[in-house]
């Protein structure tokens, strides 16, 4: 790629946007750099604080955007006055790397319908600490075949801080994640793989879902190799929105999604669970056909948990902790709602094809809440569990 060639107004009322004319320094250059931008061009930002007012729109393909460093190039939205977004891009690959996007409107970055888009050392953020108030998302793109998002940083997203969805081959690691409702969110995605990330204070630390109203059907996720502790953020999400419902204290949440294979990673004191499986219903108008509420053919495997469990932040999980394990007790590690599809269980078994299976080391615990039952038959006995599935392969992005 070449550098962006210095193309000013012909009144020259505005700044040169490129390297040989000096990297941009203010709104009006960035903003004309995205209008006028031709693929191939590379479009750099100097280093220091630049004041941003509106959302600003890339739609050609093949641009990358660079800041001088993650700390050293900021993009302040603080005082934006128009646009949903901070950064919209509508174009095909395209990449984006060290700069931070901070204290926007709606979401921070957002990558929309097109194919391989790397973010890489970008860090997004609401300085004021987690608020109803802040964007939705941190990084976000959607609906996009090959993503890769690897060592940036996402702060206090009242959604997810970093949240792929309704795209295809998807890699999302050496990332940080904190003080967001979700840190790391896989939506409606295939074959993702989520690793080497540290997620930590956050409601939920990473969530993989399937929801009712989207028309691609998620499967296919690795989650490896992340630390995912002390989750414990009270949950500020938007009333009516999905992740509203995440329970404070929850390590990873997969929810009506299939094959997922978790292993290697090291939780740590999420106060609810490690981990949550749960299935998902919705008898509005519109969910898709494809739809399936069930989470099924799901693998963990050598993972390491320590404390957590011991203040859920739900009433009937809470409930079933001073039950069946006493005031100073916890709930085990992996908590499944033990909800399975009539016509594919014989007593409430899944098959082994489609069964939750637990390769784990032999004291790892595990608790069926038998939510359908109404909590009658709550149990610890994993035998139903002891079992593999066949690995899946590794995820390829083609972005990067």
């Amino acid at each position: 790629m070449n550098v962006v060639t210095c193309r000013c107004l012909s009144v020259c009322l505005l700044p040169c946007v490129l390297a040989a004319c000096g990297a941009v320094r203010d709104e009006a250059a960035l903003r004309f750099a995205f209008e006028t931008a031709e693929p191939g061009d590379v479009i750099e930002i100097a280093a220091g604080t630049m004041t941003v007012s509106r959302s600003l729109t890339l739609n050609t393909d093949r641009v990358t955007l660079r800041g001088a460093g993650l700390h050293k190039t900021i993009l302040d939205f603080a005082g934006q006055a128009q646009g949903a977004e901070g950064i919209l891009v509508n174009a095909s690959d395209f990449i984006i790397e060290d700069l931070t996007i901070q204290d926007t409107v709606g979401d921070a970055l957002k990558i929309n319908q097109g194919r391989n888009a790397v973010v890489r050392r970008v860090r997004t953020q609401w300085t004021g600490g987690p608020k109803t108030e802040n964007g939705a998302y941190g990084i976000y793109p959607v609906q996009i075949d090959g993503v890769l998002i690897e060592d940036s940083i996402a702060i206090a997203a009242s959604d997810a801080g970093i949240y792929v969805g309704q795209s295809k081959n998807i890699i999302v690691r050496n990332n940080f994640a904190e003080y967001n409702v979700a840190g790391i969110e896989i939506e409606n995605s295939q074959d993702a793989d989520v690793y080497s990330n540290r997620t930590v204070n956050n409601t939920g630390g990473i969530l993989v879902f399937n929801m009712p109203h989207l028309s691609e059907v998620g499967m296919r996720t690795r989650v490896f190799d992340n630390d995912i502790s002390e989750n414990n953020t009270a949950n500020f999400g938007r009333e009516g929105t999905a992740v509203a419902e995440v329970p404070s204290g929850t390590g990873l949440l997969i929810n009506a999604n299939d094959q997922v294979e978790v292993f290697d990673n090291r939780f740590s004191n999420n106060r609810t669970a490690h981990v949550l499986i749960a299935s998902s219903y919705d008898e509005s108008a519109g969910v898709a056909e494809r739809f399936d509420p069930y989470p099924e053919t799901l693998f963990f495997y050598e993972n390491f948990y320590t404390g957590g469990g011991d203040a859920p932040d739900m009433v009937e999980l809470e409930a079933l902790r001073m039950a069946m394990f006493g005031d100073d007790g916890r709930l085990p590690s992996i908590v499944w709602d033990g909800v399975v599809h009539p016509d594919r269980a014989e007593e409430g078994v899944l098959p082994a094809e489609l069964a939750i299976c637990l390769g784990e080391p032999a004291d790892t615990e595990f608790l069926n809440i038998d939510m359908s039952g109404g909590f009658a038959k709550a149990s610890v006995d994993a035998s139903a569990h002891l079992c593999e599935h066949a690995k899946l392969g590794a995820a390829r992005a083609s972005a990067g």
